[in-house]
């Protein structure tokens, strides 16, 4: 049976800057700079270790049109390995890195086949014989937006045809609508698989044929959010697989954290650190956004170090080493409360409910079981009439909390 195996990658964005952070460490801060590498690093050593026939990258390899020598020389180094294992690359250039930006220009090895700026067809036969056919154009200019799609079409005999698009799916409005097309286009062009490129959330439009947009490979900002990759593709006569494979060195995440049942600082600190460690990922790092919502604090004291030093204090654990979780951005939002007068007049439990704890004086009774009990009696002291009321207050809170809520 005739089989094929490859990976698929796009927008890497080589050199691209980490956008929103300050005040990291050093090797934090190296690593940061370096993600976008480490990961195109991961790529590469993923198709060598599953000894794919090849390699498409389907457009924005590089973050700008000028293409730095630091990003060229990189990737190159890249390739050169991957040619050391006889294994071929297939590249379009998008929008970032179109054909017509100035740069130095650093020669790739034999093994990268890169696309003009017209729909072409590339011809490969693998090492087993498998002949594949391959369409794709790089963008001439920054801003391409016909419907290129209208110039692919299968030509010539071969096992398997493949088409390689940075483009926008018409029904996506969150980005420039660069190379549009629909799913129904792609299908009707009968192709064994769709490399996409330029959305970079990962995205699955078909299934048969694959029709995929694999995302970024490394998260820049904190709207770039997961796992991110490239997919490894089987294809052969009877159909494809294909799996997701993790290449990001650094990962965002967004935590939200209920904090309406903490009491104090010191919950809350711990619902922060519990959230932390939760987010800690083998050999990655994590740049973490956090959320507090639904926060109560009656001490003002408690209040001002939430806001002024909680931030710090959990920075100051983070150690640099593979798992790290640093903290990008921590926001608040405190719990709103509910009106008495205003509940009262929802619902006449309300009223009843509050003239009934306005008025209840059978605290003792209520704790008596602790107090008969044989360790109570031993190590609890009586509640003063001032405790007392601090008790009925916080019963009342937490009340009003189940039963609105």
């Amino acid at each position: 049976m005739k089989k094929i195996s490859f990976i698929h990658g796009a927008d890497l964005h080589l050199d691209s800057p980490m956008v929103g952070l300050r005040h990291l460490p050093q090797a934090i801060f190296t690593r940061a700079k370096e993600s976008t590498f480490t990961a195109l690093k991961k790529l590469t050593a993923t198709a060598i270790e599953r000894k794919v026939d090849f390699v498409i990258l389907a457009g924005d390899l590089f973050d700008g049109e000028d293409r730095s020598l630091r990003a060229q020389s990189r990737f190159r180094a890249e390739m050169q390995k991957l040619a050391q294992h006889q294994i071929p690359v297939y590249v379009i250039h998008g929008n970032h890195d179109h054909l017509n930006g100035s740069w130095v220009h650093l020669d790739l090895p034999e093994n990268v086949h890169v696309f003009g700026s017209k729909v072409e067809r590339m011809a490969l036969v693998t090492n087993s014989g498998v002949t594949v056919h391959l369409y794709g154009f790089s963008y001439p200019t920054r801003h391409v937006y016909e419907r290129k799609i209208d110039e692919y079409g299968k030509s010539g005999e071969a096992d398997f045809h493949i088409g390689i698009l940075h483009g926008n799916e018409s029904s996506g409005t969150e980005h420039d609508n660069y190379a549009p097309f629909i799913v129904k286009d792609l299908l009707e062009k009968n192709f064994d698989y769709w490399a996409l490129g330029h959305i970079h959330k990962r995205s699955v439009l078909s299934d048969n044929p694959p029709i995929i947009y694999p995302g970024n490979i490394q998260g820049r900002n904190k709207k770039e959010i997961g796992a991110k990759g490239v997919y490894h593709v089987s294809l052969n006569e009877l159909g494809a697989e294909f799996s997701f494979v993790d290449c990001a060195d650094i990962v965002w995440e967004d935590v939200e954290i209920d904090a309406a049942k903490a009491e104090n600082f010191n919950d809350i600190l711990g619902l922060c650190q519990s959230a932390i460690h939760s987010c800690q990922k083998s050999n990655a790092g994590t740049f973490l956004s956090l959320k507090l919502t639904n926060i109560h604090l009656d001490d003002d004291r408690e209040k001002r170090t939430l806001n002024g030093e909680l931030l710090d204090l959990l920075l100051d654990d983070v150690q640099s080493e593979d798992s790290f979780v640093w903290i990008v951005d921590i926001t608040f939002s405190e719990r709103k409360l509910l009106d008495k007068e205003l509940l009262i007049q929802e619902a006449n439990f309300y009223g009843e409910l509050f003239e009934t704890i306005e008025h209840f004086e059978n605290t003792g009774n209520a704790l008596a079981p602790l107090y008969e009990h044989r360790l109570g009696k031993k190590y609890l002291s009586h509640l003063s009439t001032a405790e007392q009321r601090e008790l009925i207050g916080r019963t009342e809170k937490l009340l009003i909390q189940y039963l609105y809520d």
